[in-house]
């Protein structure tokens, strides 16, 4: 019996695999693509939910990190590096063990989710938290590429982006179409664009008949695209999408204007009552990034009738903390029949 074997075997005719004796996998991708009944009522429209917290680290990066790690365990080295708002850590650490690779993160001190963290940690990376926010994270990564033998796996490394763009030919392979809008949110601003090239190219090549618009939503206090200009100390509860100034900005601006798309932000209250309202009334427990999608369409409305896929970037559980404070306290009863009776009737 074969089941799914991961990316870089099912989607092999896309990628350019040369030189690659053995593929880096955790039999990522193939994540659900669930209708959201409600939700669709509520716009008038047929709303989808792409959920890539199903992935094996829970969230969308392990699309791009298969093929990063894959490419550069081939080219021959040995470590890995990035800056994180705490997913890409996540992932880079699990695929780096997967590789036999050692791999370093820079993390902003004190602004990333623990359940991320602490998936970094457990996987053997080693974890140094700077006094800084992602962007400075991000830089050094990128200096320290150039005084030691190391690989930065972030998404201004182009496989990851080829990776990535598997999202939209699953999209495509089940609905048999491209969707009218296509919403995810927006951080630093790759996976946009490799949405993009994966529908894209399966336009070209026949697979899908049309192409959707692009709509990407930033958090308000982490805008800069929408703003025009870097952000220097962003602020969001969405803390994956907690980015000043986003290393694929060029790219996803070309993405808009080639699609008929936009960029908006929705402010975190917004966030979180997408956040809270995709798990009451849809039952999928995201990260509150990944609520940003939902929440555009909430704030912004959508075409009557159109067809739209929510990328949901991340699990729930990577963000314990904001669940808990978000959701309330817990009543204490005492331990007796009559104490639930009396608080349940």
């Amino acid at each position: 019996m074969v089941g799914w074997r991961g990316l870089l075997h099912e989607y092999a005719e896309w990628f350019n695999l040369d030189g690659v004796d053995e593929v880096v996998t955790l039999q990522e991708g193939n994540t659900p693509l669930l209708r959201a009944a409600r939700l669709s009522e509520r716009l008038s429209a047929d709303v989808w939910l792409k959920y890539e917290g199903m992935n094996p680290s829970g969230s969308f990066k392990d699309r791009g990190m298969t093929m990063a790690i894959t490419k550069a365990r081939a080219a021959g080295a040995t470590k890995v590096i990035c800056g994180s708002t705490g997913n890409t850590s996540a992932a880079a650490a699990a695929y780096a063990a997967k590789a036999g690779m050692e791999c370093v993160v820079l993390v902003p001190e004190g602004k990333i989710a623990l359940g991320k963290l602490a998936q970094a940690m457990v996987y053997g990376a080693t974890v140094l938290q700077i006094r800084g926010n992602f962007d400075q994270a991000l830089n050094l990564a990128r200096e320290l590429t150039q005084y030691l033998p190391i690989t930065i796996v972030n998404s201004i490394n182009p496989d990851r982006i080829e990776g990535q763009k598997t999202g939209a030919f699953e999209i495509v392979d089940v609905l048999g179409r491209a969707p009218d809008i296509l919403s995810i949110p927006v951080g630093n601003a790759g996976n946009i664009t490799a949405y993009w090239r994966g529908f894209t190219q399966y336009h070209l090549h026949g697979k899908a008949s049309t192409l959707p618009k692009m709509w990407g939503f930033q958090a308000a206090g982490a805008a800069p695209i929408v703003l025009g200009h870097p952000v220097e100390n962003p602020e969001t509860i969405a803390t994956a999408i907690r980015i000043g100034n986003p290393a694929s900005w060029v790219p996803a601006l070309e993405v808009i204007h080639e699609s008929l798309g936009d960029i908006r932000a929705v402010t975190d209250d917004e966030i979180i009552d997408a956040y809270k309202y995709v798990a009451r009334y849809e039952s999928v427990f995201c990260e509150p990034a990944s609520a940003a999608s939902v929440a555009g369409l909430l704030k912004y409305g959508v075409p009557e009738g159109s067809t739209v896929v929510c990328v949901l970037t991340g699990n729930g559980l990577k963000d314990p903390d904001t669940a808990v404070s978000t959701g309330g306290t817990p009543e204490v009863v005492d331990a007796t029949l009559q104490a639930l009776l009396t608080t349940l009737g």
